[in-house]
């Protein structure tokens, strides 16, 4: 379905709430709002496969934005609002986008790419006035009739690239329209956790990331409500959860171990009995976090293992991990490969990189075909991998052993290393450098920078913080180190090789999984 349907039957459900707010948004009012939307991209001069870049932070426009996106055969390409104004700009022109939507409460970063941005169509701005873009409000009020056609859209996300700068992740849009059958992700929730349009959805994540985009907007699909947090505060979540009783909703690791650090007499104020799902995925979970979670509010937690290419996927019930701490679960998008570095398939209990079969190409990296070329399989080019790594036990379980290289994933947020180490190359003191992720108890990891100084420079603490300090000037404060140790030599093998996986395993917290020990 889409919100059309839902406002035919029930004009006046709510299809979203932004909690502690008064901010509502009916299923009547997300269809004609997205509706005219599409008509003013399309009188601008967006066509089918034309790329929509939306700015923001937790705001119920973001939904029109993007069914508006969905009816006008669209990409919507969400760019994350940490961002400083030269790294949205790269997205924004690496995408070709041809509209720019934002919020402005966002503030100078907004205008700052603007003035960067000459070659966009339209510009708009809600919640205020931004200079450079036009009112979001008033483009909306004064849309002609909407669209007879309503040609599916699709979303374009950005991932890290091998040369550090973020990759597009374009899949093929479908052919249909919106209002014909054929969508996926919401039969899938369905399927998965029995979940319905007599559910309420809590989102407490960025609206930016993959999955509380996807979901959220899958959940309006099926005629759901969805409550969004305009940030994660664990207190507020669990108030949310009882004021709104809030049947389903996903979460982070990260988020788990912070309302689990909340004083029992807290937790226990609050009425969360009315949950029947949570979801979680993005970050590994320490096993003693889900175990405590399970205890808590029972074996309603799901936990699924994907990419945000889509390329597969995989889940596992509380009561299937209870039996095998530490596994990911079953395919249930694709069939399951695990293959060594010369492709060859590999038995149960061998580690080595995972490959999904599908029927079809899931994805593509926009603007790179050699990326797009190396995720396939050398010889079965419909078997494709994100770099991740793991192994399936005999049952067809799977354990993840890395992910993605060697990304970091700090409270359910990708962090990239190879942009990281780029900045701090261009500090004078720096000889090399290597970024990795280091075991964090609340955010899962923390960025960490393992530095070789120039010959005649010294280790100090105040050369650490100087460090850090020049990361922050130049990248997101997100991305910026921790910590800073000092070597004498970087591990390279004689070609030049960073061997990262030596240094992470200085750190590496032997103890941080029950999961089976496999060899290879």
């Amino acid at each position: 379905m889409y919100p059309g349907a839902i406002a035919k039957t029930t004009p006046d459900k709510l299809a979203a709430v932004l909690y502690g707010t008064d901010q509502t948004l009916t299923f009547a009012q997300l269809e004609d709002k997205s509706a005219a939307l599409a008509r003013v991209l399309h009188d601008a001069g967006l066509r089918r496969g034309d790329v929509v870049a939306l700015l923001t932070d937790n705001r119920l426009e973001a939904f029109e934005v993007v069914w508006a996106t969905q009816r006008a055969g669209l990409y919507v390409t969400p760019v994350n609002s940490h961002l400083k104004a030269d790294e949205v700009h790269y997205i924004v022109k690496d995408s070709g986008a041809k509209a720019l939507i934002v919020s402005a409460s966002l503030g100078p970063v907004t205008y700052e790419v603007a003035e960067m941005s000459d070659d966009l169509l339209l510009t708009l701005a809600f919640g205020g006035d931004v200079p450079g873009f036009s009112s979001y409000e008033n483009a909306i009020e004064a849309a002609d009739e909407p669209l007879e056609d309503m040609p599916c859209g699709g979303f374009m996300l950005y991932s890290s690239g091998t040369t550090g700068f973020p990759k597009g992740i374009k899949q093929p849009l479908p052919d249909r329209q919106l209002d014909e059958p054929g969508d996926w992700v919401a039969p899938m929730i369905q399927d998965w956790y029995g979940l319905d349009e007599n559910d309420v959805y809590l989102s407490p994540a960025p609206i930016y990331h993959a999955a509380p985009l996807r979901y959220s907007v899958a959940m309006q699909a099926l005629g759901a409500t969805v409550v969004m947090t305009s940030r994660f505060d664990p207190q507020q979540v669990l108030r949310c959860i009882d004021e709104h009783r809030v049947t389903a909703t996903q979460m982070v690791p990260t988020m788990f171990v912070r309302m689990l650090k909340l004083p029992a007499a807290t937790r226990s104020s609050f009425d969360v009995s009315s949950l029947r799902a949570v979801i979680h995925a993005a970050a590994p979970c320490p096993t003693e976090v889900k175990r405590a979670m399970i205890e808590w509010v029972g074996p309603i937690l799901y936990e699924y293992y994907g990419a945000s290419e889509t390329y597969g996927q995989t889940l596992i019930t509380s009561q299937e991990w209870l039996q095998k701490p530490g596994s990911v679960g079953r395919s249930t998008i694709g069939i399951l490969h695990i293959c060594d570095e010369d492709g060859n398939e590999l038995p149960p209990e061998r580690v080595g990189t995972l490959y999904f079969e599908r029927d079809t190409m899931p994805f593509i990296y926009h603007n790179d075909p050699e990326k797009t070329s190396a995720a396939q399989h050398p010889r079965h080019p419909l078997w494709t991998t994100v770099g991740d790594i793991g192994y399936a036990d005999a049952d067809g379980y799977l354990y993840l052993t890395d992910r993605k290289a060697f990304t970091i994933i700090s409270g359910g947020v990708n962090i990239y290393p190879q942009e990281i180490e780029d900045t701090l190359t261009m500090h004078p003191a720096v000889f090399d450098v290597a970024v990795i992720g280091v075991p964090d108890p609340e955010m899962g990891e923390q960025v960490k920078a393992v530095v070789q100084l120039m010959p005649d420079v010294s280790p100090s603490a105040e050369l650490a913080s100087e460090l850090i300090q020049h990361t922050r000037t130049h990248l997101a404060k997100f991305k910026a180190p921790r910590s800073v140790d000092f070597i004498d030599d970087l591990p390279r093998t004689p070609t030049g090789k960073l061997q990262k996986r030596l240094l992470k395993a200085r750190y590496a917290d032997k103890d941080s999984t029950n999961a089976p020990r496999p060899h290879g």
